[in-house]
């Protein structure tokens, strides 16, 4: 009987009362729950099974540069990182109220990483999240104008509650990609969240754009009532390699 019961919970795709089923039911527990506590404890288990999946599907859609979590962010003092600014933009209340954030340091600095820390934090709320390098965003977007694709792919960005945009302003914008960033913001101003970093301050992002009469239609929309976290101090990257040089050193 128990078994007809599983066949057809895997039926009906409910693979986390499947799984919690047989647990109970191997180790003899059944007569540990009252029928509404064996029910409300089958039915977590499914909910905790499909937000499990959905976060999983989020997270690999959204194809972060990183594996990272707000958690695990370093708050050391030579980085002057606001540790309040930050958990409160964890809280993803920018993202429902259609703001934007820019993070900005030398490079190496954790730039992407605080970046993606908190699209996976927008994912696990529920979000929908892209992360792009700023480079292949625009190199796909011109290979699309070419092929056909561009509608659709500046669609599918609109569509996401949060676009991360990384290294925003490695090399200055020429006039095509400039068009294009024009219309990702244009689609998304007032309607959605984009996150920008660079290694480039916001007061210098103006000659990045260049044509000054686009750079500051483009820059109202971006840098008005945005978020800005300024990252200072040595590369992370080096002192991770420093560090593992003196742990080897040590070990020998």
């Amino acid at each position: 009987m128990n078994e007809n019961t599983i066949e057809k919970m895997r039926t009906m795709k409910l693979y986390g009362m499947v799984r919690s089923f047989r647990t109970t039911l191997e180790g003899a527990n059944t007569e540990q729950y009252t029928p509404d506590e064996l029910i409300g404890m089958l039915v977590e288990s499914e909910w905790d099974d499909r937000y499990n999946r959905k976060l999983d599907r989020s997270v690999q859609n959204a194809h972060f540069r990183y594996k990272a979590s707000v958690e695990q962010i370093s708050y050391t003092s030579d980085r002057h990182i606001n540790k309040n600014q930050v958990l409160r933009l964890a809280d993803c209340d920018f993202i429902a109220k259609k703001e934007n954030v820019l993070i900005t340091g030398s490079t190496g600095s954790g730039k992407s990483y605080i970046a993606s820390a908190l699209g996976h934090q927008a994912c696990s709320l529920g979000y929908k999240v892209m992360y792009e390098h700023s480079t292949k965003i625009f190199a796909r977007l011109k290979m699309g104008k070419a092929d056909g694709s561009y509608l659709k792919e500046l669609v599918k960005m609109e569509k996401q509650e949060l676009l991360i945009i990384d290294d925003f302003g490695l090399q200055p914008l020429d006039a095509q990609s400039r068009t294009i960033l024009m219309e990702i913001i244009e689609d998304r101003h007032g309607k959605r969240s984009t996150l920008f970093t660079s290694q480039v301050p916001v007061n210098k992002w103006n000659e990045v754009i260049g044509e000054q009469t686009i750079a500051d239609a483009i820059l109202d929309r971006i840098v008005h009532d945005a978020h800005r976290l300024e990252l200072k101090g040595d590369s992370m990257r080096k002192k991770r390699i420093n560090l593992a040089v003196e742990d080897e050193k040590k070990e020998n």
